[in-house]
């Protein structure tokens, strides 16, 4: 975990997290928007919510009943403390929601994933 010192709850670095399928999806409306001759912007995907990186662990803990093993390191620099997207443009434009980014969601399918992967059987 690279920080622990930062100006946040648990002092963990704070991300916007967004599911593959949503993040799929957001792509098919912008190429219809696209399609339909509405003009090209530059909008922002997320959910718009911050999970900080301990909460990320504390996740896979209780979805994968195992322990994370977790370094504490210096915080790199250039991080920021927290980074969420605006997502505006995405709900206005691309009438975009994403519907697959909670944290159990996202870490509930990549683990099912991760064990039909030949290296857990």
């Amino acid at each position: 975990v690279f920080g622990a010192d930062y100006p946040t709850p648990d002092g963990t670095a704070i991300r916007d997290y967004l599911h593959i399928k949503d993040l799929a999806q957001a792509h098919i409306l912008a190429l219809r928007h696209l399609e339909e001759g509405k003009p090209s912007n530059t909008i922002n995907l997320g959910t718009g919510k911050g999970t900080s990186v301990f909460e990320i662990i504390e996740t896979i803990e209780k979805i994968t009943k195992l322990t994370v093993p977790c370094v504490l390191m210096d915080r790199r620099e250039g991080d920021v403390p927290q980074a969420v997207a605006d997502t505006k443009k995405a709900k206005e434009i691309l009438l975009f929601e994403p519907k697959f980014s909670d944290l159990d969601t996202i870490i509930e399918s990549e683990w099912l994933s991760l064990q039909k992967q030949t290296f857990f059987n």
